[in-house]
Formats: C-alpha cells, sequence, structure tokens
C-alpha cells in the first residue's frame, strides 16, 4: 500500500484530469461520491462499558470539584467520583440545575453532593465561589475544568460578541478557576490533580467553531505550561480532548438538525459515539494516585476520528475489492513517473 501510495503521488492522483485517475473518473467510475457509508458493523467490537472502573473507595477522604457539574458530561463524572468515594462539589450559573444534580447524585451514592454557584467568566464570581467551597469541604484535591459553551456559526456571521461569549466561559473561565485555586493551594501547601476536557480541533483548529477551537487551543497550552511550572508545589496538570460524545446539551447547539450525527460515526473506525461514563472512567484514572506520575498529557479519546479525518488516502475505505482489482490493474500498467 506504501507502494501504491507514493506510485499516486508521483503521478497526481486525484490532482489533475490528465493523470492516471482524473477526478471525474475517480468519483463516476469508483463512485465515491455516489457511495452511501455502510453500516458500522465494526462498533459490535467496541461495545462501551460505563461501570465504574477505580476500585471502591479511591476517592475517599478527597474533595473533586468541577465546574459544569450539573449536566452532561460534568455530571457523568461527579456521579463516578462519588460513586469512589469523593466529596464532590459542582458549580455553575444555574444554581436550580446543580441543586438538582447534586440531590439525585447523593441519592444514589451516598456520598455529599455539594451546589455553589458560579459564572466562571467572572474572577469576582470565582472567588466567591472558591470561598463558599472551603467553608463547606476545604481546598480540593481534584480540580475538573469541563465548563464550556459553543455553537456553530460561519465566521463571516460570527459577532464580537459571539466570539467574546465562548472565549470568556472556556479560555478565561478555566484561567480564572485555575489560576484562584492554584494560588489558594500553593499558600496552604497542598497538592492537586487539575484536569481540563477540551476538543480534539484544539489540535487541528476547525471552521464554524473558531472561538471553541481557538478558546480551547489556548486551554491547552495553559495546562501544559503549568504542568512545567506548578509541579514543584504538588500539582498536576492534564488535558482529555473528547471527539463527539452525545448529550443533550451540546448536540442541541451543535446539531440541531440531527443530520451531522450520521456523518460523524461514519468517519469513527470504533463506528460509534463516545458515551459519558467513558470519559468519566478516564477523568477518574487521571485524577487518581494510579495517575500520579502523569502530568503535561494531552490524551485524545475520540474513537479513532482524529486520524481518520488527518489520513489523505482513508477514504478509500469506500472503495470495494472489485474496484480495488480494476485500480490495481491500472497501477501495475503505469510506466514511468
Amino acid at each position: 500500500m506504501a507502494a501504491a501510495a507514493s506510485l499516486w503521488r508521483r503521478t497526481g492522483v486525484f490532482r489533475s484530469a490528465t493523470t492516471l485517475f482524473p477526478r471525474s473518473w475517480f468519483h463516476s467510475s469508483v463512485g465515491l461520491r455516489s457511495i452511501s457509508p455502510p453500516p458500522p458493523p465494526q462498533s459490535e467490537f467496541f461495545s462501551p462499558v460505563e461501570g465504574v472502573m477505580l476500585p471502591k473507595g479511591a476517592f475517599n477522604n478527597r474533595v473533586a470539584f468541577i465546574t459544569g457539574g450539573g449536566t452532561g458530561l460534568g455530571r457523568a463524572m461527579t456521579t463516578t467520583l462519588s460513586q469512589l468515594g469523593a466529596q464532590c462539589v459542582i458549580a455553575s450559573r444555574k444554581l436550580d440545575v446543580l441543586q438538582q444534580t447534586a440531590e439525585e447524585i447523593s441519592s444514589q451514592t451516598g456520598n455529599k453532593v455539594h451546589a455553589v454557584q458560579c459564572d466562571v467568566r467572572d474572577p469576582q464570581a470565582v472567588s466567591r465561589c472558591v470561598d463558599q467551597m472551603e467553608s463547606l469541604t476545604g481546598l480540593p484535591d481534584v480540580i475538573i475544568n469541563n465548563a464550556a459553551g459553543n455553537f456553530v456559526c460561519p465566521t463571516e456571521r460570527l459577532s464580537p460578541n459571539g466570539w467574546k461569549s465562548i472565549v470568556d466561559i472556556v479560555l478565561n473561565g478555566t484561567a480564572f478557576i485555575t489560576l484562584e485555586l492554584g494560588k489558594r493551594l500553593i499558600q496552604s501547601q497542598k497538592g492537586a490533580s487539575f484536569l481540563a476536557i477540551t476538543t480534539i480541533y484544539a489540535e487541528s483548529g476547525s471552521g464554524f467553531v473558531v472561538p471553541s477551537a481557538s478558546a480551547k487551543a489556548g486551554v491547552d497550552a495553559l495546562y501544559k505550561s503549568l504542568a512545567a511550572e506548578w509541579g514543584r508545589y504538588g500539582h498536576r496538570f492534564n488535558i482529555i480532548q473528547p471527539g463527539p460524545i452525545k448529550t443533550k446539551g451540546a448536540f442541541s447547539r451543535l446539531d440541531p438538525t440531527g443530520s451531522f450525527e450520521k456523518l460523524m460515526i461514519s468517519r469513527m473506525p470504533t463506528g460509534r459515539l463516545g458515551k459519558p461514563g467513558e470519559i468519566a472512567n478516564l477523568a477518574a484514572y487521571i485524577s487518581s494516585d494510579y495517575a500520579s506520575w502523569m502530568s503535561g498529557a494531552v490524551i485524545r479519546f475520540d474513537g479513532g476520528e482524529y486520524v481518520s479525518m488527518a489520513g489523505e488516502f482513508n477514504e478509500l475505505h469506500r472503495v470495494t475489492p472489485d474496484q480495488w482489482k480494476m485500480m490495481e490493474t491500472m497501477i501495475r500498467s503505469t510506466k514511468g513517473s
């Protein structure tokens, strides 16, 4: 295959109407444009396991602080940490949602979950939130920056306010939480694990979600930088870059018609979307003593989506065995450069 790829590059496959495989011939004869994505039978090999992975009591006598903890991924991570013995504090702007979530998780796990209102965009609100947490539980052992905002929009239609709203929540909010807690932890000589939930396109960039891509990339840089600088204080900083994990809030803004979900699944080598419980287990591991030597790590957690989109020739998985035979015959008959 490597030799074939080299030949295709040298002969200009897909690039010129005069080459071995002109673009018009390739799409009409091999039919890449007309082939509908096949059902993903491979998903049977990658069945999700959402049960708690770590041993019971792994977070006994620990305090975990989770932003955006009332819904979606934040709720899933809070539930897992609470099941493992942590006393959790969840924060977001909507206190009523937080309180309901806290009561439901506490009832399920038997461990106290505290709800503290916080607008991460406001440094003074962050300071008040941390004051309240200190009075309830003391400073945390685990900090998960999960609060986020996003929407799809052509960038030429993006307003300054739209840009600011996302950057304030994602980048500034993460920075305000991290700096406020980090400084207090340093002063108290207490170590902690910091975890940021970003996205795979923080690395690559992405059209139509430019504020989010820019802000998440900033969060990645922030946490990698602090991993180098604040390790001496007993602090670890790690990042999870999730691919698409279906949650109600995120998908209502990013896939309002529901049509994009099929496309996302079609480009997944594992043939399915992620589950909240899966990222909750990963977050719990990274935040636990089992990962005490992990710092500055960026973990892509996306079912192989990133590498599937990145490879120039990956779309050839749509070519049938009969079409491969025809193409191989034509490749072998090519002479010269």
